[in-house]
Order: C-alpha cells, then sequence, then structure tokens
C-alpha cells in the first residue's frame, strides 16, 4: 500500500519537475527574444513573463511537495537487486545439478566399464 502512495508520488513529482523546466525553457526563449528583438514590446513581455514565472514556481512547490515520491524509485531498486540476487543463486544452483548429474553419470561409465 506505501509503495502505491510513493510511486504516485513519484510520477506526481516527475510532472511537476516536467513542468518546471518547462516553463524555465519558455522563459528564457521569451527573454531570448526580448534580447534579439528589442521592438518586443513591454505590455507584451511582462504579462507574459508573469505568467510564466508564477507557472515555475508553482510548478516547483510542487515538486517540492511532492519529493517524497523519490524514495519509490530506491524501494524498486531494493526489489530488483533481491531479485536478481535470487536468479544468480538459481543459476548457481542448476549448475551445481548439472554437474553433479555429470559425475555420476561418468562413475555410472566407469562402473560399467571395469566390470
Amino acid at each position: 500500500m506505501a509503495n502505491r502512495h510513493l510511486s504516485e508520488y513519484r510520477r506526481k513529482y516527475d510532472i511537476s519537475r516536467h513542468h518546471a523546466w518547462a516553463g524555465t525553457a519558455l522563459l528564457s526563449v521569451l527573454l531570448a527574444l526580448r534580447h534579439l528583438f528589442v521592438l518586443f514590446p513591454n505590455y507584451v513581455l511582462i504579462p507574459l513573463g508573469s505568467i510564466l514565472a508564477v507557472y515555475i514556481l508553482i510548478a516547483l512547490l510542487f515538486a517540492y511537495k511532492y519529493r517524497v515520491g523519490l524514495t519509490a524509485g530506491q524501494v524498486v531498486d531494493h526489489a530488483s537487486e533481491e531479485l536478481e540476487e535470487e536468479r544468480i543463486h538459481a543459476e548457481l544452483e542448476k549448475r551445481r545439478l548439472k554437474l553433479e548429474k555429470k559425475k555420476a553419470k561418468a562413475e555410472t561409465k566407469a562402473k560399467k566399464k571395469d566390470h
């Protein structure tokens, strides 16, 4: 149950972080346009810049709120590490049994040859 909440928070964190970066990129483009085209009017720049700044702040606040979801990836990593460890142990056990079978077969063959 807790993992489900963590993964939901992780999803919300990722979305919030994405929006914060997207807003920052849009604001950068807006300011670059203002710098390159000096004729870009202030009555357009100021409202758009303000809206983007508020958008970025809201996205950052949500990213901060859902930062707990960052631990969801760590929980999954531990589980996958355990699964990988079990897989390795199973493979080693399989090889050990195979070698024992070959050894038993060779001993049987050697006994038949002696008689």
